[in-house]
């Protein structure tokens, strides 16, 4: 899977979501149940729709109990997203099954998944960072400054593209091997929480 293809995934993400710009708007996926599109639409879709959560819950009108309720749906959002990357690292893992690592390859700190989910972020930042320059109805000192943060952020997607590539190139020589690690959490599993599994006796 290619840096640019991961790209134009997570872009069409990002932009079928603002058709109508509503964090309650049900997925429409048009890639094939199973496939790595799939899974990166996915992935890319729940980031969108927890950015704009994230936007809500800092509302300072925002009542109590709507501010819990969000909060709630923000932790569930970050476990799916989490078992997503699981599942696009299971995809990875199957498809780079025959690879063998050379006995001196270098061991990489994070899996090629949550690389992703580093791109799929800096999609949303440069999608939302493009909005705010091109604002009518902002000075034009807010859309200068959003224009440096722009480039900025264009200059780390290029290099993004680049140690993503790298790093696909690297293991499929079998020069560079990564380790994955489940992420283990232990706030949501009721049998580690000591407040869940007490409230439940």
């Amino acid at each position: 899977m290619e840096f640019k293809t991961c790209i134009t995934i997570f872009n069409e993400a990002i932009d079928g979501y603002h058709v109508t710009d509503h964090v309650d708007h049900p997925i429409s996926n048009p890639h094939p149940e199973g496939s790595i599109s799939n899974l990166l639409y996915k992935k890319c879709w729940i980031d969108t729709v927890q950015w704009h959560l994230e936007d809500i819950i800092r509302d300072p009108e925002i009542n109590d109990v709507e501010g819990i309720k969000i909060k709630r749906r923000i932790d569930k959002s970050n476990q799916d997203r989490t078992d997503l990357v699981e599942q696009i690292d299971d995809w990875f893992n199957q498809e780079l099954s025959n690879v063998v690592p050379k006995a001196d390859a270098r061991l990489n700190t994070e899996s090629i998944a949550w690389v992703l989910d580093r791109i799929s972020i800096l999609s949303l930042k440069l999608f939302h960072m493009k909005e705010q320059v091109d604002r009518t109805d902002a000075s034009e000192s807010h859309a200068n400054k959003c224009l440096a943060k722009y480039n900025i952020l264009l200059e780390q997607e290029q290099d993004m593209d680049r140690s993503y590539n790298e790093l696909i190139k690297d293991i499929q020589a079998g020069d560079r091997v990564v380790k994955v690690y489940r992420q283990m959490k232990m706030y949501n599993d009721e049998s580690l929480n000591p407040i869940l599994y007490k409230n439940k006796k």
